[in-house]
């Protein structure tokens, strides 16, 4: 494991979120874990305590652009600054580009662009300090391809593509690594949401719980080495 083997996960109520937080206790890996629904948090913190490992948890509205610094700088004076950082938080938004309000453009744009910058900013001084950390942030396939009423989602993630890159290139001095982990569909309760109209096989769809494994994969590889971008598509392939 890395450093302290402590990981920060954000939108880690439920999905992707609540199964990575489960596999790094699982692995022993201390946890700092940040969702909106206090609930729903504290249920996956319990689960994951049982595993023996320290868990914090921290309550932030990612959609609110004042809500994440100050969240994130109570969990550090707290718990000290985690080795590994999951930008997990997120949103999907189906509709024609020429339909798209710009209240809902901002929206999604602050969930899946800003609050990722916001959170990397938050961290990055007590990762320089400590000599060093890595950054995972979750992009999609949607970021390479168009789709048809999928144009907001897909210029979020390329946009967290090239954040991840360029801050790969200023943080590299520090010792600090970004990965981007792109995913292809994964079946979440994303698809449940009412800002999403969307008819896939959810059977075809990439596992939780695979995802998961990668994201422990990349943080567990040595501080030098890096897996820059790995791509996890569903054997179906672009749903």
């Amino acid at each position: 494991m890395l450093l302290s083997s402590t990981a920060l996960i954000t939108g880690a109520s439920r999905g992707i979120g609540a199964a990575t937080a489960q596999r790094f206790a699982e692995a022993g890996w201390s946890l700092q874990l940040m969702a909106r629904s206090a609930d729903a948090l504290e249920s996956v913190a319990q689960h994951c305590r049982a595993f023996g490992v320290s868990v914090a948890t921290e309550c932030a509205d990612f959609s609110d652009p004042s809500a994440i610094a100050p969240a994130i700088a109570r969990l550090q004076q707290q718990e000290g600054t985690p080795a590994v950082v999951i930008n997990n938080a997120g949103a999907a938004l189906t509709a024609p580009l020429s339909e798209v309000s710009l209240e809902q453009w901002q929206w999604l744009m602050q969930l899946n662009v800003t609050s990722v910058f916001q959170v990397c900013q938050a961290v990055l001084p007590g990762l320089r300090a400590r000599g060093g950390g890595l950054i995972v942030n979750i992009s999609s396939h949607a970021a390479r391809s168009a789709f048809p009423g999928w144009g907001a989602y897909c210029t979020s993630k390329a946009a967290v593509q090239a954040l991840t890159r360029c801050l790969a290139e200023d943080e590299r001095q520090h010792g600090i690594r970004l990965s981007t982990l792109t995913l292809g569909a994964v079946d979440t309760p994303l698809w449940d949401t009412s800002t999403v109209q969307a008819d896939f096989d959810r059977c075809a769809m990439l596992p939780v719980a695979k995802v998961a494994d990668t994201l422990l994969h990349i943080a567990q590889q040595p501080p030098q080495l890096l897996l820059e971008d790995i791509t996890l598509m569903p054997a179906a392939g672009a749903l």
